[in-house]
């Protein structure tokens, strides 16, 4: 067998096990886009549910989630990330069976927490095989393509959750089982093992436990500080078990010799910078989504599938840029791109409040800011992930990737719980309101004129000794 033959087919063996881990990562992003999709009709079936009570369906999903992401990243990297991944993906599409088949709402957000459980051992799983089964060269391309499959879902979701909702809005939880069957298969043929040998001893238990009482805690506050007021008992409570569990872990990364969470990726400036971007950038993005589907189905008055149709032209603009993205990152300090990223979801956001009309147009109203903010998106998101990750060295991969993701899961629960905050009184929807969701897409447009200067901070550099 000649060497061009060799390289062809590793080349190509690389590329099936960057389509199958992204295939798993597209499945658990696209499931979040479906369900907003399916709000209103899942408020429906269940008589009596607020808009607060339909947010848990997200908010159960995205609290779990961010909780568990860093221990599920921990354990991995100690016992295996080819088996958390199936573990997780196992979880996952079980789960999605016992949403399907929920006999009521808070049933449904209890199998959506199942869910979450699956969705945190698999994505950091995935992405910290991603960047060791692959050589130096490609990891960086890697993760793009990795990051920018939540694009993809943003824009599939819709349409895909409009159509099945119209048969009924469980179908949008059925279609995980095919594609998470499809990519167990897969991944048990193609994709190899990987862990990090230097911990020869079980993660920090009771340190995994403190991160996930404290992150649990603090999106808890962020859910509820609207309902039970920021400054009462309860809010207050919860914020101060997330502080004093912080601090607490703190202490037991800087004393155990098995930290849940190595020090070592905090010495890195780009890392750090990527954590404090990601929050602020998902905030504006978490809300962004909801936002635009609420006010399509419940001021513009469109059906799910209309809904999904008119969602599509902004996530389209994600992958494309995605794309513009990569060649610009080869002329560009990667901080300034994901700055100018920013920027220009800032600016499609401000068209989006600047145009907010009791006429309810879609096509000069809404969809000009809605492409925009695509735009910024595609520029801005792939670019952090990849400048996060490929700061790490490959021992710290599925860590690093969980501690980025869990930054991530915190900005979309802020974000969501402002816009229930918000849009609060569209527990019946008058088709003439339009203010709260102008208030939205002004906080919307400031988080990510936030993001655009944290951004700067970003830098590929990686410092010596890790």
């Amino acid at each position: 067998m000649s060497e061009a033959t060799l390289v062809t087919g590793t080349r190509q063996r690389d590329t099936a096990i960057v389509v199958v881990l992204c295939l798993a990562a597209f499945m658990a992003m696209l499931d979040v886009f479906v369900v907003n999709v399916a709000f209103t009709d899942i408020g429906a079936s269940f008589a009596g549910s607020s808009l607060a009570d339909l947010s848990w369906v997200l908010n159960a999903y995205t609290i779990v989630y961010a909780a568990l992401l860093i221990p599920a990243g921990r354990l991995a990297d100690r016992h295996g990330r080819k088996a958390g991944f199936l573990v997780g993906l196992t979880v996952f599409t079980l789960a999605s069976v016992g949403c399907a088949m929920a006999p009521g709402l808070w049933w449904l957000v209890a199998f959506r927490v199942l869910q979450a459980a699956g969705a945190a051992a698999l994505t950091p799983a995935s992405l910290g095989l991603l960047l060791t089964a692959l050589p130096p060269e490609r990891r960086a391309g890697a993760v793009k393509v990795w990051a920018t499959t939540s694009s993809f879902a943003a824009a599939l979701g819709p349409v895909v959750g409009g159509a099945l909702v119209e048969l009924s809005w469980n179908w949008v939880f059925l279609i995980n089982v095919p594609v998470g069957v499809v990519a167990f298969a897969a991944a048990v043929r193609l994709v190899p093992e990987s862990r990090d040998e230097s911990v020869t001893r079980l993660p920090d238990v009771l340190g995994a436990v403190v991160l996930a009482v404290a992150i649990g805690a603090l999106a808890l506050g962020l859910v509820k500080g609207g309902d039970w007021g920021w400054v009462s008992v309860a809010a207050l409570v919860a914020f101060g078990v997330a502080v004093a569990g912080i601090a607490l872990l703190v202490v037991r990364v800087l004393r155990h010799p098995a930290p849940v969470v190595e020090p070592g990726p905090f010495r890195v400036p780009a890392f750090v910078w990527a954590n404090v971007t990601a929050v602020v950038f998902c905030t504006a993005f978490g809300a962004l989504f909801p936002s635009v589907v609420l006010w399509l189905e419940n001021v513009a008055g469109y059906s799910a599938i209309a809904t999904g149709v008119a969602i599509l032209p902004g996530p389209l603009m994600v992958p494309i840029f995605a794309m513009v993205g990569q060649r610009l990152a080869r002329r560009m300090p990667v901080g300034l791109l994901v700055a100018v990223g920013n920027l220009v979801f800032c600016l499609g956001a401000v068209m989006l409040a600047w145009n907010a009309s009791a006429q309810a147009r879609f096509a000069t109203d809404v969809l000009p800011g809605w492409i925009v903010t695509g735009v910024g998106i595609g520029l801005a998101l792939p670019s952090l992930m990849a400048a996060a990750t490929a700061s790490l060295p490959p021992a710290q991969a599925a860590t690093g990737s969980a501690v980025v993701n869990t930054g991530r899961q915190l900005g979309y629960v802020l974000g969501v719980a402002v816009l229930v905050a918000v849009l609060g009184t569209l527990d019946t929807p008058d088709p003439g309101t339009t203010t709260g969701f102008a208030g939205a897409w002004w906080f919307i447009a400031a988080a990510a004129g936030l993001g655009a200067v944290t951004a700067l901070g970003l830098t590929p550099r990686r410092p010596d000794g890790l």
